[in-house]
């Protein structure tokens, strides 16, 4: 899941926003449509492309022999600090994990797996069954040796009924025998066995193509050393918050909890001597994150925010990189509550937005592709279905979505009974009794702000009294909390702005299953249950068939209207023009390859 980057900005600043933004509401053009050439926004601001950027360095000059990289990641929070794949559930944890744990298996650039990483494996000739390999020289940063009980024993934990974290869903019960053992009714997970030190063997209940493309959960967790652990208390062990250890060419050395994490290489990692001696790991303020890239406090960001772009494009001493973001910003409308007990969303037809004609109208009243242009310069474009064009073997790209026409959202309105019945110039509901949502928002970037109170605006223009939750933006780990991600839905959220990172597999099942908690506006539908199976079943191996059935179900969600999707994102990430062999590219992992030409970062001048 990712993170929305906003943050507060002066009223005075945020009110021309929106007023300037208001009036470019009749502008359709899409970023999406891709132009070699740059062009003018309002008042002559540059409107960019990604086409404008390369996805890898072209840094030049020859590496030195060790050296020390600066990575910050830009959030205005400290980081939970659940620092093992099997536990995290933040977005900004990963990217402290990555530097010194990583997948037992390698992907390329179209997200399917292959057999370049840690373990190779074997496909039956039924699709069902599959043999993993584990190389003989991968071992964790305490000498001890990857095998294959280390590998089941994070299946294990994550499928038990004590596991604290939120991993547990359709990649698991896929498995035979899952289910019984997350129930209690069985001791082991009938359906993966230990060969032998190094081999594990899998026996999934059906094929299905969403194995090969990140549905096999490829995270190993240390058995030795959580073993004597009881499973509810993991995730805040000594061993999860400061010792973590992994497999990757870095190991951790410090750690500042919620702020930075300090490794040394890992002269044992199995792909050979990482380049640099030193990693510091920290978090960098979206305020601040402009004056530690020119002064070299950072070499690069995991992401830098796309609404501080356009003042820094020129920026001397670095070099942007950019790439369509696997991610998508929406606005989640509340249509139900989580059973902990069930583990599964549970429909309320009585939400105050169960309405879909309420949440399809507040679709047609918002012209995202004018935020996209006024407040990112076009390194956000508008979103039209829930699979992004980071996936474009399924990204619909000839479905519109639900359309900017604020006239037709209040005909919608109109037709559906919602009318102004006592003059205030706001909507009561069908029955005559005042309507007013609630609506959640993160802060994080400079137009956190204003852009909610575009939003809130645009519902007001056609009769909606939309008010902001508790009068303010929330900060992300209580905004995430509130919205559910602990399994208790804040009553007095209607609608909230979030943003979803999507996996490599396209399967959306994760954000909008029936037994995904990360499912926070509770949503449920047979039509989207009998899709989801589909999609991931031996038939949709075919890939034609898995297109169509992707299709239907982008069109499902225009019907159902659970989520509006609002913008597609471009990655932007400044890189230091000492750091060699840096690259965004889709499931780049190779983080020992990366390199400096000298001591200190280059400054700017």
């Amino acid at each position: 899941m990712k993170e929305n980057r906003w943050r507060i900005v002066l009223s005075a600043i945020m009110l021309g926003l929106v007023l300037m933004l208001a009036a470019c509401g009749g502008d359709e053009e899409s970023k999406s449509d891709k132009s070699d050439d740059k062009k003018s926004g309002k008042d002559g601001e540059q409107i960019y492309s990604i086409d404008d950027f390369n996805v890898e360095t072209k840094n030049e000059g020859k590496a030195i022999n060790g050296g020390h990289l600066k990575f910050g990641v830009v959030t205005d929070t400290a980081i939970e600090g659940l620092l093992n794949f099997n536990f995290y559930s933040g977005a900004h944890d990963v990217e402290f994990i990555k530097w010194f744990d990583e997948s037992l298996l390698d992907a390329d650039e179209t997200h399917n797996f292959n057999q370049d990483g840690a373990a190779t494996f074997e496909v039956d000739d039924s699709g069902k069954v599959y043999t993993f390999k584990i190389r003989d020289n991968v071992n964790w940063h305490d000498g001890k040796p990857v095998t294959a009980e280390d590998w089941a024993f994070a299946y294990e934990v994550i499928g038990h009924p004590d596991y604290p974290g939120v991993r547990y869903g359709d990649d698991f019960t896929i498995i035979e025998g899952m289910e019984e053992y997350h129930n209690g009714k069985a001791d082991s997970i009938s359906g993966i066995e230990v060969v032998d030190e190094k081999t594990l063997k899998i026996t999934y209940k059906e094929a299905s193509p969403s194995l090969l493309s990140g549905g096999i959960w490829s995270y190993a967790l240390p058995k030795h050393i959580f073993k004597d652990i009881p499973v509810a208390k993991m995730a805040e062990s000594d061993a999860v918050r400061k010792n973590p250890i992994g497999m990757g060419p870095y190991k951790v050395d410090s750690i500042t909890p919620g702020e930075a994490v300090v490794l040394t290489k890992n002269e044992d990692y199995w792909q050979g001597e990482p380049k640099l001696d030193k990693v510091t790991v920290k978090v960098v303020n979206p305020k601040t994150v402009v004056q530690a890239l020119k002064t070299g406090e950072v070499d690069t960001v995991h992401e830098f925010p796309a609404d501080q772009y356009p003042d820094n494009a020129d920026m001397s001493n670095v070099e942007f990189l950019g790439n369509i973001d696997m991610a998508y910003s929406y606005i989640g409308f509340k249509l139900g509550t989580w059973d902990k007990e069930k583990k599964e969303v549970k429909p309320d037809p009585n939400k105050k937005m169960a309405d879909v004609n309420l949440r399809k109208a507040m679709g047609h009243a918002i012209d995202n592709d004018a935020v996209g242009k006024q407040f990112y310069n076009g390194l956000r474009w508008n979103a039209t279905t829930l699979i992004p064009p980071s996936h474009p073997n399924f990204h619909d790209k000839d479905n519109p979505g639900i359309a900017y026409d604020p006239e037709k959202a209040k005909k919608i309105l109109d037709e559906a009974g919602y009318k102004d019945t006592n003059g205030d110039g706001m909507r009561e509901n069908p029955d005559g009794e005042e309507l007013v949502i609630n609506f959640a928002s993160m802060s994080g970037g400079e137009t956190a702000e204003p852009i909610a109170n575009y939003y809130i605006q645009a519902w007001k223009n056609v009769g909606l009294n939309v008010k902001l939750l508790d009068g303010r933006l929330q900060e992300f780990n209580s905004f995430y909390d509130r919205i559910g991600q602990s399994g208790d839905d804040d009553p007095k959220i209607d609608v909230y702005a979030a943003g979803w990172g999507v996996a490599t597999d396209v399967n959306p099942a994760g954000l909008y299953g029936r037994d995904a908690l990360f499912n926070f506006t509770r949503y449920a539908s047979e039509e989207n249950d009998k899709l989801l199976k589909q999609g991931v079943s031996k038939d949709a191996m075919d890939l034609e068939y898995r297109q169509k059935v992707y299709k239907d179900w982008q069109q499902l969600m225009v019907e159902e209207v659970p989520v509006i999707p609002t913008n597609y994102r471009a990655k932007i990430v400044p890189v230091n023009k000492r750091v060699l062999n840096y690259t965004i590219a889709n499931n780049w992992a190779n983080y020992y390859e990366i390199a400096v030409t000298q001591e200190e970062p280059v400054k700017a001048e």
